[in-house]
């Protein structure tokens, strides 16, 4: 099973972890990824590419699946204005056992972060500005690589 949903609204954490408990789940591993205010970040604007945001993190879903023979992947990522401490992303996977729940949730977030068409803008101090990609990223996902 595969869930990707990209949305302004608010993501409800405990609705998204239901929808991947499934049978013969053992294990299931999370993440959520929160607006950080790191050097006075006051809002945090996402934009995305409708449809082919979708279709990329659909491809990450059924990559990962396949890798760690999952039971469900699911993806939600707001899109939007988001003040700090706002949930911006969340990632579950279910497998059979836990490492493979694992492994594969760090796989999807690394990758999302490089692969995902999104595009971010801070404001600091009033000024706005497109935030560049960091190298650690690149890195990060570069670790999922065969």
């Amino acid at each position: 099973m595969i869930h990707i949903r990209v949305s302004p609204e608010a993501i409800d954490v405990a609705a998204e972890l239901a929808r991947v408990e499934l049978a013969g789940v053992g294990g299931i591993a999370s993440f959520s990824g929160l607006v950080r205010a790191d050097d006075g970040v006051e809002l945090l604007e996402l934009e995305h590419y409708p449809g082919v945001t979708e279709a990329m993190l659909a491809g990450l879903a059924g990559e990962a699946i396949a890798r760690w023979t999952l039971k469900a992947a699911s993806i939600v990522h707001r899109v939007g204005p988001m003040r700090p401490g706002a949930r911006i992303v969340f990632v579950a996977t279910a497998a059979a056992h836990r490492g493979a729940a694992l492994e594969a949730c760090a796989f999807l977030i690394d990758r999302l972060k490089t692969d995902a068409p999104f595009w971010k803008r801070e404001t600091r101090g009033g000024e706005r500005r497109w935030v560049e990609a960091r190298d650690g990223d690149q890195a990060a996902a570069a670790r999922w690589d065969n």
